[in-house]
């Protein structure tokens, strides 16, 4: 095995909790010093299902405002993070079951929506604002002064 095969598979096993040669073996936490068969399920508590928020993206000449429905999702299970050129959006819902009301049919428990944008030179992100009211997440993002139009005042004579 070259050297190259035998980091990539120490970073696997340092990946997945593995050590030695036996990497036929998931890594269950749980399993406390059990080995774990292929066959087995990985336990869930809640099936969890990824859904791209619907936006709508409106432009001025002071930036551009998107707005994101998100139902569900409160303050505290909102993510909204710039990286390099990139925004992402991220939030989970949770369905508000409480006292003796029992979930009989759910088709989405507790979805995870995220959405990520590409954001122009133009812009500037160190300046975004986010409000969220019922699950409508507002985010403006001003262009960089540079990039904002300016009236030329042109002198006679």
């Amino acid at each position: 095995m070259n050297e190259r095969n035998q980091m990539s598979q120490s970073t696997q096993n340092s990946q997945t909790g593995q050590s030695g040669s036996d990497s036929s073996m998931p890594y269950d936490p749980s399993a406390q010093g059990r080995q774990v068969s292929l066959s087995e399920p990985a336990s869930r508590t809640e099936p969890v299902t990824t859904i791209l928020p619907p936006v709508d993206i409106f432009e001025d000449d002071a930036g551009f405002t998107v707005i994101a429905d998100m139902p569900g999702v409160s303050k505290d299970r909102l993510g909204v993070r710039v990286t390099g050129d990139s925004l992402v959006i991220e939030g989970t819902a949770l369905a508000p079951v409480t006292g003796s009301v029992e979930l009989l049919y759910g088709e989405i428990q507790n979805p995870q929506y995220r959405r990520s944008f590409t954001l122009s030179r133009e812009l500037d992100p160190g300046k975004i604002e986010a409000k969220l009211n019922n699950g409508v997440l507002r985010l403006r993002i001003p262009k960089a002064e540079e990039a904002k139009p300016r009236r030329i005042t042109v002198q006679v004579g």
